[in-house]
């Protein structure tokens, strides 16, 4: 297996960090190193859809985090990935709303007591009570929802930045996108040395339309705020049809 560490594959990451810190406006070391930072994917499409109740998410081997939870839907225009998701590091809304159907117990009491508020909890910690009660979560449809629904990344702010804007690990994994960046932050491209992953970023530094739009001073932590989360950065679709987030996680929202 190639390692993502050598010296071209780390050249590269300093190129990654210093665009994104273009776009925050201050450099990724200046963000503690050892928090857990996350991105997430909100907005009306996971919702219509309903992938946020998909049965995909509470498979015993993606609660655990032995297998990450795809969705076949490409987020960004001309990519051909599809994102990838982590139902361990993702936060599950358990009931979803009164109206939800109950769920077993004793199972249902030791949910609510593993929850880290207001019924919300992290997958890593729902995994070994499905386990633990034999439960099929899939036949609990309405039950549960995904309240976070985290992009799989190994928690720092880079990896949270690669997973959010799909950048990649290479320049080869760059996606050739052609989008119109707002006027304000063509001097802040044109530092960028590489010019594929200048003409990657321009889309996430649009006014809406062709692209995104980011979020700085109005981001938010998606409900996690009052859990001692923070937003970093956010960026949306002119549409309301997609949010991304990048929200440096608390130790109770992180199970530290």
């Amino acid at each position: 297996m190639t390692s993502h560490h050598t010296p071209v594959a780390d050249d590269w990451d300093r190129q990654l960090a210093d665009a994104f810190g273009m776009m925050l406006g201050r450099p990724l070391n200046e963000y503690d190193p050892d928090a857990v930072y996350v991105a997430g994917v909100s907005g009306n499409l996971i919702h219509e859809v309903e992938f946020d109740r998909d049965a995909a998410w509470v498979r015993p081997q993606a609660l655990s985090g032995a297998e990450p939870v795809h969705w076949d839907c490409s987020l960004f225009d001309d990519s051909l990935r599809t994102p990838v998701f982590d139902a361990a590091g993702s936060i599950f809304a358990i009931p979803a709303d009164r109206d939800s159907p109950a769920l077993p117990e004793p199972f249902a009491s030791a949910v609510a007591a593993a929850c880290f508020g207001d019924g919300l909890i992290r997958g890593a910690d729902l995994a070994p009570l499905v386990a633990q009660h034999g439960v099929n979560l899939a036949k609990f449809s309405g039950s549960w929802v995904v309240f976070f629904a985290r992009l799989r990344s190994d928690g720092t702010l880079l990896d949270a930045f690669r997973a959010a804007l799909d950048t990649g690990h290479t320049p080869g994994d760059l996606v050739p996108f052609e989008a119109e960046p707002e006027e304000s932050w063509e001097e802040g491209l044109a530092t960028i040395e590489h010019p594929g992953l200048r003409a990657h970023l321009a889309y996430f530094l649009t006014d809406g339309e062709e692209g995104l739009m980011p979020i700085l001073e109005d981001a938010s932590a998606r409900g996690l705020d009052k859990y001692g989360c923070e937003p970093v950065v956010g960026w949306e679709d002119g549409f309301g049809q997609l949010d991304l987030t990048i929200v440096r996680l608390s130790p109770l929202a992180a199970g530290a």
